[in-house]
């Protein structure tokens, strides 16, 4: 692209009204009703055909959009006429089209995305409640944020008044994958860069950091603002010493159209949307190569750390050579790549008595046919196929097993045949056989069924519930309650611990997938991995017609993990599972990697299309 037509688009030139273009702007107000808000932007950005994400809190709004520049327009035209978004920073710039479809997806600019979020930007440390936002930072515009550093970049501190003579430090609030290749570079000023892998991470940098911050007039920055309002107020939330803190207005996004040679910010400015990255026109090259150190800074190949899943920067010709990435992050904690030896390989299976947490898996093949057992040992292969499968543990709903889960799921195991290899496990909790009597029967004691059924098992159970290994009839005393999932509330610990076994005995599994109160149980082990581990040990996650357990507490930070949610749509399609229980589940996940699927088809996962186009598109990405 050539240096007049960057400078066109960083300038919001849109070169006529069929030209795409991308939009972002964040709000903190207070929102009185912030469901019917979201329901305006429903209706409002599908009837310009606009895509992208938007979140809508008690606290405010922030939004990424993409679409026609004229469709664009009409937005922010619509918006800045309701006096809740009075002096909000619009930013618009035109650009190419999507053309990376796999980046656009990822990205949430292949549709629209609207959700009511308990906060905008979460931002927590030990658990305490996050900062006034009334405190934040002073904020200061592009040329007056220029203006401070080059003055202190001369040595003179003079003519900076605001930030009255004290030592300057410049705060970059964003990601360690942000910062990798683009940074402000300013002489004779301290930067700080935090090398966190996510922002929840930033407060316990700056408790750690407290003394290279007390007393100093912090410059603070990020993409696009908002982060820096969040970190901002936590920074003088601590009190004396801690009074000047200053923050980029706009961003990064707002310099480089004040600065299009570039300025004090070097290398290329990462953003949420389809365009990865925005640079100046020195088009210079900060980031290098994981692998080699060569200079690269482009994101579109999304290779990921294979134990954090953060991006990490690896060029085409890396790319070639392996396909598991450690980050530096994980380096620095000793951890190495998980590498599949090309010579056959021999796994010790040790024989036990079973016990109630240990039970057979079923896999969606023929397991005699694909691995030779011999004397209690399992041979490994490396075969081209079986590398390119993808290995899914699939945990069943409630008062379901893995036998009838897989039946269940034999469509979506025969078309994802080539892509992965399913593998079904019974959950530990077993429970009693109920049935509903008849109504109208004469009889004062109606008799259970004639055929005795397969056991049943559960991953979460109510408290109090009877779970035994007795095979009796017993007479279900009330009708179904469909809200009985909020209650099952018992037994994570028996469940975490018997998941856990299972995965350290059985080969490596790439992913998980859950169903319904599974897919609650797969969140659950997910978050206790994280805590426990520092990252869930899956690639990726899948869950379908899920919800958020009320077990423990999810609110410490998002799980870090690419995720797909498939539930039903809002018009009462799932009688099992509220819509609003399974958004509420996909909100807890980290939002740049987490992919929603709403369909009309119930309390199932779909296998017709477009829906197991999605699900194919998404794990294609992993393979």
């Amino acid at each position: 692209m050539d240096a007049a037509r960057q400078q066109e688009q960083r300038a919001g030139g849109d070169g006529g009204g069929d030209r795409y273009g991308v939009l972002l702007y964040y709000k903190y107000a207070e929102v009185p009703d912030a469901a019917a808000l979201a329901a305006f932007y429903e209706a409002h950005c599908r009837g310009l055909a606009l895509v992208g994400r938007v979140r809508v809190g008690p606290d405010g709004v922030n939004a990424t959009l993409g679409g026609r520049m004229k469709a664009l327009e009409e937005h922010v035209a619509e918006m800045s006429s309701n006096a809740l978004f009075e002096g909000t920073d619009f930013k618009l710039a035109s650009c190419d089209d999507p053309v990376d479809e796999r980046v656009a997806r990822e990205c949430g600019f292949t549709s629209l995305s609207v959700r009511v979020v308990k906060e905008l930007v979460t931002l927590r440390s030990n658990a305490t409640a996050p900062p006034e936002i009334s405190s934040a930072g002073r904020h200061l515009s592009a040329a007056e944020f220029h203006s401070v550093i080059k003055n202190v970049a001369g040595t003179s501190l003079e003519a900076v008044a605001s930030a009255e003579k004290n030592e300057v430090v410049v705060l970059d609030a964003r990601n360690v994958y942000e910062t990798r290749i683009g940074k402000f570079n300013i002489p004779n000023v301290e930067t700080l860069d935090p090398e966190i892998r996510q922002y929840s991470d930033l407060p316990s940098w700056i408790d750690e950091h407290t003394e290279k911050l007390r007393g100093k007039s912090i410059m603070m920055y990020c993409t696009g603002g908002i982060r820096c309002e969040m970190a901002s107020a936590y920074i003088r939330s601590k009190g004396e010493g801690f009074e000047n803190v200053f923050q980029l207005y706009g961003g990064i996004q707002r310099y480089l159209e004040q600065f299009p040679d570039g300025g004090y910010f070097e290398g290329k400015n990462f953003v949420f949307d389809h365009r990865i990255s925005v640079g100046s026109l020195k088009e210079n090259i900060l980031g290098t190569c994981l692998i080699c150190g060569s200079s690269y800074d482009d994101y579109s190949s999304r290779c990921r750390c294979s134990h954090c899943r953060m991006l990490v920067l690896v060029c085409p010709t890396c790319q070639g050579s392996t396909k598991e990435y450690v980050c530096e992050l994980c380096q620095k904690n000793g951890k190495e790549p998980c590498r599949i030896s090309s010579e056959d390989c021999e796994i010790q299976i040790v024989l036990s008595e079973p016990s109630s947490f240990e039970k057979p898996s079923i896999s969606n093949h023929n397991v005699s046919s694909k691995i030779p057992w011999s004397n209690g040992k399992v041979k490994c292969y490396t075969g081209s196929e079986q590398l390119k499968r993808l290995r899914i543990l699939c945990l069943h709903g409630f008062r379901q097993n893995a036998s009838s889960f897989k039946g269940r799921t034999s469509s979506l195991a025969k078309k994802l045949k080539h892509i992965a290899e399913l593998v079904f496990v019974d959950a530990p909790h077993e429970l009693l056989f109920v049935y509903q009597p008849i109504q109208g029967q004469c009889s004062d004691k109606p008799s259970p069924p004639s055929v005795t059924p397969k056991q049943k098992f559960a991953w979460l159970i109510a408290p109090n519930s009877s779970c035994n290994v007795e095979q009796d009839w017993k007479v279900a005393h009330t009708p179904f309650d469909p809200l009985q999932y909020q209650q099952q509330t018992e037994g994570f610990e028996q469940s975490y611990a018997y998941l856990e076994r299972t995965i350290s005995q059985m080969e490596r599994f790439d992913g998980v997938l859950g169903f319904s109160q599974g897919a609650a149980m797969a969140a659950l082990l997910c978050r206790q991995q994280q805590k426990t581990c520092g990252a869930p040990k899956f690639r990726f996650g899948m869950f379908c017609s899920g919800y958020a357990a009320p077990v423990g507490n999810f609110d410490s930070e998002p799980i870090n993990l690419p995720s797909l949610h498939c539930f039903g749509n809002g018009e009462g399609h799932d009688r099992q599972i509220a819509n609003r229980a399974s958004i509420g589940l996909a909100g807890l996940f980290q939002q740049d990697c987490c992919s929603v699927v709403e369909h009309d088809m119930g309390h199932i996962i779909p296998t017709k299309s477009p829906y197991i186009d999605r699900i194919k598109d998404f794990l294609s990405g992993f393979l």
